[in-house]
């Protein structure tokens, strides 16, 4: 991820992003930095319009959100609250046993 950001980071200043740039960036920021991963990320951006990618982005994460809501949990069930109120009766005389 942090070659990613290295990118978008050469883009925003206006600079080449070619290898040699990727490297100064990420090891500046402490990582190490991996060659393979530095390569591919080039030849993967060098047809990519980022100032295109950036400006979809936004559609894409906002159109996840419905479905993040669609996906959120239920709420219990009444059989379910019982049984939580079971187990708390169970561990209260449990609990007053330790004190006789």
């Amino acid at each position: 991820m942090e070659y990613v950001y290295a990118a978008l980071l050469l883009h925003k200043l206006q600079k080449d992003i070619n290898e040699d740039n990727l490297k100064t960036v990420v090891s500046a920021s402490g990582a190490d930095v991996n060659e393979a991963q530095v390569k591919s990320l080039v030849a993967a951006l060098a047809d990519v319009d980022i100032d295109e990618a950036v400006k979809a982005a936004p559609v894409a994460v906002a159109a996840a959100a419905p479905a993040a809501e669609e996906a959120a949990p239920e709420e219990p069930k009444e059989e379910e609250k019982k049984d939580e109120g079971k187990d708390e009766e169970a561990a209260m005389e449990g609990l007053s046993s330790l004190f006789g």
